[in-house]
């Protein structure tokens, strides 16, 4: 691809992200907890105002936090073998038991993120983005594995200011160009602008939130809770208005005229506190008190709402509403069955993703092997809230009763990572090495002591 082709390329795509950045923008604002304001009357006064910015209360961040701390991918396997495949050592090079949470984080928010990955020394690079800064084009968006191209965009500060840096990736190579903030004038960013892979396909894998068959787009965990998100909000502002100005009584007094002061201005007659009393000299004024306004309504209000955003996005309410009160097991694990199923659907989803990426890889280390086995899997870590004790008495009855081997349910205590495993395993062997030797030496000492001993010559015959 020449300069021309990829300038008019990378305006094209560039063109295509303008399509969705609206709305991605707005996501981000509302994770941030720059939120929609609540209406604000013509003339509100700087109390008002000042309760307006004290009345978000932002619970998007904890509905992706919930799920995104329950997906860790902790191994790569093939097909019937227990050790990791050679692209994880490309996984564990990028620092990706990291930078994975990156990832699904960007997923559960705006719905899709993507990786790329370059050939390099000693091992090929690996890099993740958000969708506010790549889009890939694809043919067929539902059945495609690979896009047809993708382009990187991003605002750089250099020496001289800031500049536009966009990048075109295509099957081929990758092609970087440099231009004003605005995204004019772009041009060949110096002479190695061009950097070659050829790899065959383009090096960008897409990770979704959710499969969409119909090809309009996937979404995330957030934009569904916008509108929820708002009425909490609207919620909370009128609790806080009746904080303000009705949740403590109001008095009144009548049959008294106001004092006035010096130039005859009526003042405030009495100064409330708490070792203060009313007193007046007419014999007709009268004192009282207006009742306050109950903030229960309110209250129950906003648990209401935050219930239906629990509800909404799978998400246990005790997360949400901070009550855990004498839950038994059993009843932990029914309020976590909505948020066990999600997340298995979620680590599917990102799971291909994953696999689609160290196979690119293989590719780019040139591990032809590794490349074309599409059996391979990512192994996720079990995050699930169970009681340690239950799970091994679980699982030692699967060894004594149904004979698994028991290195084989390793993997499935709670807390367990792969590298404890392989530790584990690594001492077993040790161990049953030395047993071995052990057996040996027992062996070979018992038949010495068995021996028949041969008889002693008589000297003296």
């Amino acid at each position: 691809m020449g300069q021309d082709d990829a300038v008019s390329t990378a305006r094209r795509l560039l063109e295509l992200r303008d399509g969705e950045q609206g709305r991605l923008d707005r996501i981000q604002r509302y994770m941030c907890g720059e939120h929609d304001s609540v209406y604000v009357p013509r003339g509100a006064r700087a109390e008002y105002r000042w309760l307006i910015e004290r009345a978000r209360v932002n619970i998007l961040p904890l509905v992706v936090t919930v799920v995104a701390q329950n997906m860790y991918v902790d191994g790569y396997r093939p097909a019937g073998s227990d050790e990791n495949a050679d692209p994880w050592a490309v996984w564990q090079a990028n620092r990706m038991d990291a930078r994975q949470h990156g990832i699904h984080r960007s997923v559960l928010t705006y719905g899709a993120a993507y990786a790329v990955v370059m050939p390099g020394k000693p091992v090929p690079v690996i890099t993740p983005f958000s969708p506010r800064r790549m889009t890939a084009l694809y043919a067929d968006p539902v059945n495609d594995e690979w896009p047809v191209l993708a382009v990187e965009d991003r605002l750089e500060s250099t020496a001289k200011g800031k500049r536009r840096v966009v990048r075109v990736y295509d099957d081929q190579a990758r092609y970087t160009l440099a231009g004003r903030p605005d995204g004019s004038q772009l041009e060949a960013d110096g002479e190695s602008w061009v950097m070659e892979h050829r790899l065959g396909v383009c090096p960008v894998v897409r990770y979704i939130n959710t499969e969409d068959l119909d090809g309009d787009g996937v979404v995330g965990e957030v934009e569904p809770l916008i509108e929820v998100q708002d009425q909490l909000n609207m919620t909370t502002f009128n609790l806080l208005m009746a904080q303000q100005y009705a949740a403590f009584r109001q008095r009144w007094v009548t049959g008294m005229a106001p004092p006035l002061d010096n130039d005859g201005n009526p003042v405030e007659p009495f100064r409330s506190r708490v070792d203060g009393l009313f007193v007046a000299e007419d014999a007709d004024t009268k004192f009282g008190e207006f009742g306050q306004t109950d903030l229960k309504g309110y209250l129950d209000s906003r648990e209401s709402t935050v219930r239906n955003i629990a509800t909404i996005s799978q998400v246990p309410p005790y997360h949400l509403l901070g009550q855990m009160v004498n839950l038994s097991a059993e009843a932990l694990a029914a309020a976590r069955d909505g948020l066990d199923r999600k997340t298995d659907e979620r680590e599917s989803l990102c799971g291909e993703g994953h696999e689609q990426t160290l196979r690119l890889c293989a590719l780019a280390s040139g591990d032809k092997t590794a490349w074309a086995d599409t059996a391979a899997q990512v192994v996720w870590r079990d995050t699930s809230a169970r009681s340690l004790a239950q799970t091994v008495d679980a699982l030692g009855k699967l060894v004594t009763m149904l004979g698994v081997p028991p290195q084989e349910l390793w993997e499935r205590v709670p807390g367990v990572t792969q590298t404890d495993v392989e530790r584990w395993k690594s001492a077993a062997e040790q161990g049953d090495a030395m047993g071995r030797l052990n057996g040996i030496i027992e062996k070979q000492m018992s038949q010495h002591d068995t021996a028949p001993v041969a008889p002693v010559p008589d000297v003296a015959a």
